[in-house]
């Protein structure tokens, strides 16, 4: 699930490279932070937050299909 997330944001930004997806468990549920770089944050959130909306509901699908539990958050460092 790691690498479709980390794809996925990668084909978003204008600099793929800056892109790092980190994976953690917390509480029964593994959460992804998503690092972008300064200048593409933008593309990952979306206009009102539909983008990374649209990347959750996706990845939680993808999970449920798995019986797992996964949560996105876009890291700001």
């Amino acid at each position: 699930m790691k690498e479709l997330l980390t794809y996925i944001v990668q084909n978003l930004v204008d600099n793929p490279d800056g892109v790092s997806v980190t994976e953690r468990e917390a509480g029964g549920e593994t959460v992804f932070e998503v690092r972008v770089a300064d200048g593409d944050m933008g593309k990952v959130i979306g206009r009102q937050g539909r983008i990374v909306k649209e990347i959750r509901i996706l990845m939680r699908a993808v999970a449920q299909r798995k019986g797992k539990r996964v949560s996105v958050e876009i890291m700001d460092d």
